[in-house]
């Protein structure tokens, strides 16, 4: 098991050394009076930054690194 969350932690780590975020479009609105609304797009963004993909990516080989061979 901890053999599996490692290998995780690994490719979760990588992943998020490539990629340092993503953006989304949210639709919200701006008016809101009874029988009339209006909304707008908004461009959404979530970035992290890469020292946690390496942590993760550190952390992983550590725990396959010392995870016991028949586990």
């Amino acid at each position: 098991m901890k053999k599996i969350i490692g290998f995780v932690l690994i490719i979760l780590g990588a992943v998020m050394l490539i990629w340092t975020g993503f953006t989304y479009t949210k639709k919200e609105k701006i008016i809101d009076a009874g029988p009339l609304q209006v909304s707008a797009d908004k461009q959404k963004t979530v970035v992290w930054p890469p020292y946690v993909g390496g942590i993760l990516l550190i952390g992983g080989i550590i725990i396959v690194a010392t995870s016991k061979k028949g586990e």
